[in-house]
């Protein structure tokens, strides 16, 4: 095997191993607090797999779940192929939800195609603009991209409540504050003989798109560049505010998507209900997969059946049904303590060959 070949399997069982380690120290740290909570770990653990992947049903469930995970996952991994740390995901999907169901309601009497259409062009422009200015005032006023994108995700909830309760809220929308829902015809609707809607197909295509973009063109290595060394980035010539602008809208653009999704195929109109914390588990899909977009696909699906089993959870345990959070929550920081892990194992490390020395050899 020759160097190459070996670092790169280094590389990619590195990014393989840490990561499933960290998941197995999280489900020893979560079977801990089931066992607190006087419940068998091993019980729950079947429970979880069994509401996520053991039937058809469940598998349906998961598969709903994990769409907008895809989606709100490449707001996080976009950007960090800059160096950029976004995780301002629910704020995205939250201005993409709006932006689709102001411009569904405004379009209805048109073709359901042209009405879908319009609301995924409306939501991907509002998401994609809200990290945009993320991205803008990183570049131009050095404001840390971590911090503003969490706030903005606060300014988005207001901006939802405002408008929910406010100039867009319908009169008959008594008990839950909501718009005006949308006609069951330009609703998403489901895939033949499943109860799975269409935001999967979106989800699957965006990742994909996702990893083309960055991995097999121009512009991804111009990305990649700039994000491993930003001084010889701009030595070399590279516009990077121009490029810091643009991987922030499209990794926006697909949160903003994942709104739409949820407003078109889920709820049908926007109401407290499209914050579902969507946005904060797409952060974590992320870091799993190491931002690698058809890697965060498989993350999505079982971050997607993890929460599908939190009702389950509730009734067969008696468990509150944030406690699929809970695990979230566990997982998330053992991943991020498994980051400084990379670049430290020696297992990982590449042997330098041994120089051996003939001492037989004549000295001259």
């Amino acid at each position: 095997m020759n160097m190459s070949l070996r670092d790169r399997w280094r590389s990619t069982s590195e990014n393989i191993v840490i990561p499933l380690g960290a998941i197995v120290v999280s489900l020893f740290v979560f079977g801990i607090f089931c066992a607190i909570q006087g419940k068998n770990p091993f019980d729950i653990y079947g429970t979880i797999y069994k509401s996520a992947f053991g039937n058809s049903f469940s598998w349906q469930g998961t598969l709903i779940r994990s769409a907008p995970l895809m989606l709100t996952s490449l707001c996080t991994a976009l950007p960090a192929m800059l160096g950029l740390t976004i995780i301002g995901n629910e704020g995205a999907l939250i201005v993409g939800g709006l932006g689709a169901i102001a411009v569904g309601l405004s379009i209805s009497s048109m073709p359901s195609l042209i009405v879908q259409i319009g609301m995924a062009m409306g939501g991907m422009l509002a998401g994609g603009l809200w990290i945009m200015f993320v991205g803008a005032i990183k570049y131009y006023r050095g404001v840390n991209e971590t911090i503003s994108s969490l706030l903005m995700n606060y300014i988005a909830l207001a901006v939802l409540n405002t408008l929910v309760e406010g100039p867009m809220r319908d009169p008959s929308s008594l008990n839950k504050p909501s718009t005006f829902p949308l006609e069951a015809v330009n609703m998403l609707q489901s895939i033949p003989n499943t109860r799975i809607h269409y935001g999967l197909i979106y989800g699957l295509v965006a990742s994909a798109i996702a990893y083309f973009l960055i991995q097999r063109t121009t512009f991804g290595f111009a990305v990649r560049t700039v994000g491993g060394n930003i001084r010889a980035a701009k030595i070399a010539g590279l516009p990077v505010g121009k490029l810091t602008l643009i991987i922030s809208f499209l990794g926006g653009s697909c949160a903003g998507l994942a709104g739409m999704v949820e407003i078109a195929a889920v709820h049908g109109s926007a109401n407290a209900s499209l914050n579902a914390d969507y946005g904060y588990g797409g952060i974590l899909v992320a870091f799993i997969a190491r931002q690698n977009p058809l890697a965060g696909v498989i993350v999505a699906v079982l971050m997607g059946g993890i929460l599908s089993s939190g009702s389950a959870l509730q009734r067969s345990f008696n468990l509150p049904d944030a406690t699929v959070l809970l695990f979230q929550g566990i997982v998330f920081l053992a991943i991020l303590f498994s980051e400084s892990l990379y670049g430290r194992l020696d297992f990982f490390k590449d042997r330098e060959p041994e120089v051996k020395i003939d001492n037989s050899a004549a000295v001259v």
